[in-house]
């Protein structure tokens, strides 16, 4: 029986406050040794340093302006935002005083670049300054503004240096004259969202409550009537009828948000929406926002979410269609999505542990966010198709760049979503091999060590360490599939479900150093079905080991994978360790395979194929497309 959760405040800990080892420490070092520079370096390739750097003439238009009214390269603040908190983070794990100075030099340009009155971007202040606060709905100008602000958190944090966070304070405290609803203010919001959860990054690191109060005005004005998009583009002479996707709800404008029952339009703003509302619905202790996005969280994951945890199957508009519509060969499922589904997620943890959305931060993070990084932390997926007939394939760069370093900054802060503190509780999210140094709300200060070679194997050991005894609650999320787990303290077996609530095992009691807490979880290879009305997944099967997805790839089992046919009932399985996937376990088990070679010249036949006995070899889905390139396939044929 798991107990009702009481309402409590969970913020998550900084990232230099949790050190990784294991899985996760190996692709933060890939990160560390390639992805960080090699942002950096195509950044500057692509001409966005030059875009900031105020002692060179404009470059102008690099990218032409489309039908839309914009262009990508008014993003550029955002992807070197991105870029400088990726390096941010990547700089606590492994110092490199080039990259180091290199991002200081950035942060030098905006401090130049800046307003007297604390404006900020590089496309209105050098390209169009007369176009500035004219196109909220199109022109990103706060969502850029948002991604430097993450930028400025992460780098304080990591660093200690203060030049880019106070540069970010005066924008913000500039934005805070120019929107509201007093005289000469703009009662509006932005058509991309992402400034609302980063005004509570702001407020938490300054613990100035303006920036809070900002960010929750942005969120309770989305939507309202009369509709700021509609009342804009008539200010600015724009016919409101006439914009790219004809429909508010491709940025979730179409209704207040309190009233929004089903989730809508372009799958990361979307995610990033949610993530501020429930941030705000944690520091302001606010249920109608938690009703809102509880009723959104259950139309997201039971009728619009791949089992990878990706959404948004459409590339038309990067987001959801209709219900159960989740075509596999031509899914999107952008990895920014994923990645915004897993900061959803956390933040839905703000109000007291609860596995349901535990669990899907976990599977999205592992299969629809980390494929978009390649191991060796140099290529990237855009869109995460769940079948592939050999033609998809990492790229280096996009026109678009906002996934590689989405992705990457998410890695390299991967502890802060593992472990969230309350007044006198620590939460465990996520598993991995880590040291995390957790102050209580209380006072108590905490060191706790997790030893563990998860997701591969399933035993995970808590050890503390404490100046004096203190009494605080441990609770450990136990997933829904760990059927099974057994729990100890110091040796002596708990009885699991006397203490779980919300799904986590709640150990409430007074700690020494030295304290020991050994969880197993079982990771049985289990089948996983979807609902019938899943038309494309109708009489076939995935295998899921733990929190990791599997799937078939032509360099392990030959060309032609739709042939494959698992049984009805699953046989035994050996594991094996696969040195060039970073150790991962792959899934060998003995399948039928329908004879292709043999069909003949005809298109068409009366008599089924003829089957035989195969052994099919099924890797973690993350890690496709790491070798030789080639089909692959999740949803593999079932056995009727």
């Amino acid at each position: 029986m798991t107990k009702t959760v009481k309402d409590r405040q969970f913020r998550p800990v900084a990232v230099p406050d949790v050190e990784l080892g294991g899985f996760w420490g190996k692709w933060q070092d890939a990160v560390c040794q390639s992805t960080a520079e090699t942002l950096l370096d195509r950044c500057v390739e692509a001409g966005m340093i030059k875009a900031i750097d105020v002692s060179e003439p404009s470059p102008g238009i690099v990218i032409p302006i489309q039908p839309w009214g914009g262009t990508t390269q008014m993003f550029w603040d955002s992807d070197l935002g991105k870029s400088i908190e990726t390096i941010a983070y990547s700089l606590y794990r492994r110092p490199n005083p080039e990259l180091e100075t290199r991002a200081d030099r950035i942060i030098d340009m905006y401090e130049k670049l800046q307003d007297q009155d604390g404006y900020l971007n590089a496309w209105f202040q050098r390209v169009q300054p007369d176009r500035r606060w004219t196109n909220l709905r199109d022109h990103h100008e706060l969502y850029c503004a948002g991604h430097l602000i993450e930028a400025a958190v992460a780098y304080y944090q990591a660093t200690g240096k203060r030049k880019l966070l106070d540069i970010m304070c005066r924008f913000a405290d500039y934005m805070i004259t120019v929107f509201g609803h007093g005289e000469g203010q703009i009662p509006g919001y932005c058509g991309h969202e992402e400034i609302e959860l980063a005004l509570v990054k702001l407020a938490r690191v300054t613990g100035e409550k303006k920036y809070l109060d900002l960010s929750k005005f942005f969120i309770d004005e989305r939507g309202t009537e009369p509709h700021f998009f509609t009342e804009e583009a008539k200010r600015d002479g724009r016919d409101p009828e006439s914009f790219i996707q004809k429909t508010y709800e491709y940025g979730q404008a179409h209704q207040p948000v309190r009233e929004q029952k089903k989730v809508v339009g372009h799958a990361v703003r979307a995610m990033y929406l949610y993530s501020g509302m429930a941030d705000i619905a944690t520091e302001y202790r606010d249920d109608s926002l938690t009703a809102a996005l509880e009723t959104l969280w259950d139309d997201l994951t039971t009728k619009q979410m791949y089992i990878t945890g990706g959404i948004g199957p459409a590339a038309s508009n990067e987001g959801f269609t209709c219900y159960y519509d989740l075509p596999n060969d031509t899914a999107y499922a952008e990895t920014c999505a994923s990645v915004g589904l897993v900061f959803w997620a956390s933040r839905l943890l703000g109000r007291g542990p609860n596995r349901r959305y535990a669990d899907v931060m976990e599977q999205a993070l592992y299969n629809g966010a980390l494929p978009g990084l390649s191991i060796d932390g140099k290529t990237f997926f855009y869109d995460n198709p769940l079948e592939s007939t050999g033609g998809h394939h990492r790229w280096k760069w996009h026109h678009c760049p906002c996934c590689p370093p989405n992705i990457a900054r998410l890695v390299t802060s991967i502890g802060s979503y593992m472990y969230a503190v309350a007044e006198d509780e620590i939460a465990v999210h996520l598993y991995g091999e880590s040291t995390a140094r957790l102050k209580l709300a209380n006072g108590a200060d905490v060191e706790l060590r997790q030893e563990t070679s998860y997701p591969w194997e399933g035993a995970i050991a808590f050890t503390t360490k404490l100046a004096r005894p203190a009494k605080f609650a441990l609770s450990l999320r136990i997933p829904e599939w760990a059927v099974g787990a057994t729990l100890s303290v110091n040796g002596r077996m708990l009885d699991l479900s006397a203490h779980l609530t919300g799904g986590y095992a709640r150990i409430e009691r007074e700690w020494s150093d030295g304290d020991r807490v050994a969880l197993y979880l079982p990771l049985a290879l289990r089948p996983q079905y979807a609902n019938p009305k899943v038309r494309q997944d109708v009489g076939r099967v995935a295998l899921m080991r733990g929190p990791l997805v599997y799937c078939v790839e032509a360099t392990d089992n030959g060309e032609d994978l739709n042939a494959i046919v698992l049984p009805r009932e699953l046989p035994a399985a050996e594991t094996v360790v696969l040195d060039d996937l970073n150790g991962a376990v792959a899934i060998d088990i003995s399948v039928e395979r329908e004879e292709t070679e043999d069909w003949g010249k005809a298109l068409y036949r009366q008599t089924r194929p003829e089957r035989r006995p195969h052994k099919a070899r099924f890797v973690p889905y993350h890690l496709w497309d790491n070798r030789a390139p080639g089909e692959m396939l999740v949803w593999v044929q079932s056995e009727k």
